[in-house]
């Protein structure tokens, strides 16, 4: 089963991510947004055993997505993306494959 990396432990309910994999936190509480090279250091260690088919769901802020988002796509050629869909409580998937660019 896949796991769904949560960017960050919050009071939200994560209850429907769970259909799509085993849930993973990749932080807890309140994060320096600053701080890039320490939560790099923290995500790469939590994703360096992540899969391909595992899958990121977008929350908290947005440096810390990008931070997550750009570890995975480099190891894995891919992202795998779980967005909430406030209306229904439900995510929507997207995947991604990672090519070269010009």
């Amino acid at each position: 089963m896949p796991n769904v990396y949560i960017i960050n432990r919050a009071s939200h309910d994560y209850t429907e991510a769970e259909k799509y994999g085993n849930i993973v936190y990749l932080s807890e509480g309140s994060i320096n947004r600053y701080a890039t090279n320490k939560i790099y250091r923290q995500f790469n260690e939590i994703l360096k055993d992540s899969s391909p088919d595992d899958y990121i769901l977008l929350t908290g802020l947005t440096v810390m997505t990008s931070i997550a988002c750009s570890i995975f796509a480099v190891k894995h050629g891919r992202l795998n993306l779980l967005i909430f869909r406030p209306n229904t409580f439900t995510y929507a998937e997207r995947r991604l494959i990672i090519g070269e660019t010009e």
